[in-house]
């Protein structure tokens, strides 16, 4: 009996023992598994990821998108306001995704764009203007086309897509300022000349070969006027028709290539009917459009263009009435949201250094926002038909 106790406790204690050498050994095994991922393994690859589609070209690497979150700094229920909550962009995602985030995962599909050589034809086009002793005046052309169809850039609308259109006004005026939108800004954004800059027509030449459209900035008369010196032509309520015509002439004949007018201040000038009105008539039997920024809040100015047949487009904002990054960028979130609920929508700016920079860093990850960028001519309703120089 003895003897068959001693055997038995002896196999017991071996196989207690064996037990207790494997878990050891799986436990160092476990353990070196672990700190192998800690040192060597991806933090990406066990997390969860989001694949998106974006509508635009494959450049190098896909951009990394930012998540829309609750917007704290734009009133989306103030009067006007776009009613479209949560475009506010977090720019604190880190590149993986942190803890508990997604990661992400960028597929890009490739689109076709515009079918249009960056430069666009040098200006005058022939046939699209007449000699004059106040310079040359558009002129629309023997086959029914109009310089604002010559002088557009040729767009090609992504169906479905909403399209932003950006102005930058007051160009000409400085050299810096008017070389940085013509050379920073993509092509598709629409650059809007001062009449009396030296040189416009050297100017006007320069932006359509980097390929921008241009308009030319009509001085009209502001409330304060003449406080507010618009120049020694500006439109005025007090002015006989004939004076107002003749002065129109000398700014329109000031240089050629714009696809259309806007105004400069003008804030009284859009409240007389009586004084627009034989202007908007010659601006439609020119051929051109009228693009207005917006800021005149008691303006007379579609009635009477509707009574001439003038095609007239008023932009959605104003971008830098705030002059700062973070208003700009606010503003440029706004424009996308009335994108997303019109289709399309126009932002004006003027030449300050900040708005040129905000512009051009918004502009370059529209694309991977889902959002066109578009010629103001097109969100305008002018069709581009291309002419030989």
């Amino acid at each position: 009996m003895s003897a068959s106790r001693t055997a038995d406790g002896s196999v017991l204690r071996t196989g207690l023992s064996q037990f207790a050498l494997s878990i050891a050994a799986f436990g160092t095994l476990a353990a070196g598994a672990v700190g192998a991922a800690f040192f060597f393994g991806d933090d990406d690859a066990g997390g969860p990821r989001i694949e998106l589609a974006l509508y635009s070209e494959q450049n190098g690497p896909p951009p990394l998108l930012k998540n829309r979150s609750s917007l704290d700094a734009l009133d989306v229920n103030a009067a006007g306001e776009p009613s479209l909550a949560g475009v506010e962009y977090d720019e604190s995602i880190p590149e993986g995704g942190g803890d508990g985030e997604a990661g992400m995962t960028v597929t890009e599909i490739s689109t076709n764009s515009v079918n249009a050589p960056t430069a666009l034809a040098r200006a005058p086009i022939a046939g699209f203007y007449e000699r004059t002793a106040n310079g040359d005046l558009p002129k629309i052309g023997s086959d029914g086309r109009t310089p604002a169809e010559a002088y557009a850039r040729p767009f090609a609308a992504i169906a479905g897509t909403p399209r932003i259109s950006l102005i930058v006004g007051g160009l000409g005026m400085t050299q810096k300022h008017t070389l940085a939108a013509i050379n920073e800004l993509p092509p598709e954004v629409t650059l809007s000349f001062v009449p009396y800059a030296n040189d416009l027509q050297g100017w006007i030449n320069k932006a359509r070969a980097a390929g921008h459209e241009v308009l030319l900035e009509l001085p009209m008369e502001a409330y304060d006027y003449p406080n507010v010196d618009s120049g020694p032509h500006t439109l005025l309520t007090s002015a006989r028709a004939e004076e107002n015509l003749r002065r129109l002439s000398i700014l329109m004949g000031k240089a050629t290539g714009y696809f259309g007018v806007t105004n400069y201040q003008g804030a009284r000038f859009a409240t007389d009917a009586a004084a627009a009105t034989p202007v908007m008539k010659v601006l439609k039997d020119r051929g051109l459009v009228f693009l207005h920024d917006g800021a005149a809040a008691r303006s007379v100015l579609p009635q009477a263009a509707n009574q001439t047949g003038l095609d007239f487009t008023v932009a959605d904002r104003i971008v830098d009435a705030e002059l700062s990054a973070d208003a700009i960028d606010r503003e440029l979130l706004a424009l996308e949201a009335l994108a997303i609920q019109n289709g399309k929508a126009i932002g004006v700016g003027f030449a300050y250094p900040v708005t040129i920079e905000q512009f051009r860093l918004w502009a370059e990850g529209l694309k991977a926002k889902g959002y066109q960028l578009a010629p103001a001519s097109a969100s305008a309703g002018v069709t581009a038909r291309s002419a030989k120089s």
